[in-house]
């Protein structure tokens, strides 16, 4: 396998304490390879949101260990991990650059980037007009801005299509296949298999919690028979 830039080992998230605790996460080991997009995918209410929530630090681990450009993951790898996660942290009175220099200010992050994190996504001639006014499309491409504008190693996106028309969707598809060539790793999250099927270079499957399946996509595999039949197998175990 090649280098990987992340890695999840046994990880593990319980909600709740003694006979009453949840588990969301069950021992799951990813292997996302650096200058690829990995998709991972699964049922709602998998654990694909709580495992991307607890690589980028929003929630803690249970037990478990996630390794980031070969070491234990610090609070410090933030600077390098860029992530939209749910709805994108916009301020919707404020253009997309005033948007991108508040972000500035708080990560200490020089003024130019601003500039080509508007250029990235396409935004850069959107002027005086107010986030609050951006369509869902503008809005998500603002949201990645945000996250690209520490250039960070590492991009992670939760259901970056939600929403999305099937032209947001095709722009969005053409920006994310982009970012490797940048020298941006990829992990996304999503429940459309399509898109995953044209956007990612590897998958993993996640059902009930834990990883079922976790490999390249090869050329001309249809995921949607490949999702199904994982699900169906660790269901009926």
């Amino acid at each position: 396998m090649a280098e990987c830039i992340l890695e999840t080992r046994d990880l593990v998230k319980r909600f709740g304490k003694g006979g009453n605790a949840q588990v969301a996460v069950d021992g799951v080991s990813l292997h996302v390879e650096r200058g690829k997009v990995y998709g991972l995918l699964g049922p709602n209410g998998a654990g694909k949101s709580t495992t991307l929530k607890m690589i980028t630090g929003m929630l803690r681990p249970t037990s478990g260990q996630v390794v980031f450009q070969g070491h234990p993951w610090q609070r410090g790898d933030l600077y390098r991990i860029g992530s939209l996660i749910e709805q994108a942290p916009l301020y919707p009175n404020l253009t997309a650059r005033e948007n991108l220099q508040v972000r500035a200010t708080l990560l200490g992050i020089p003024r130019q980037r601003i500039d080509e994190a508007l250029e990235t996504v396409g935004l850069a001639d959107t002027g005086n007009k107010r986030a609050g006014r951006f369509s869902m499309g503008m809005k998500q491409r603002l949201g990645i801005a945000l996250a690209l504008i520490n250039r960070p190693s590492l991009l992670i996106l939760d259901e970056p299509t939600n929403g999305l028309d099937p032209i947001g969707i095709e722009e969005l598809r053409g920006l994310i296949r982009s970012f490797p060539e940048q020298g941006i790793t990829v992990l996304l999250s999503s429940h459309i298999l399509g898109e995953v099927q044209h956007t990612a270079d590897s998958v993993g499957i996640i059902v009930g919690g834990k990883l079922a399946y976790e490999s390249e996509l090869r050329p001309g595999e249809n995921l949607e028979e490949l999702f199904m039949d994982v699900c169906r197998k660790e269901r009926s175990l």
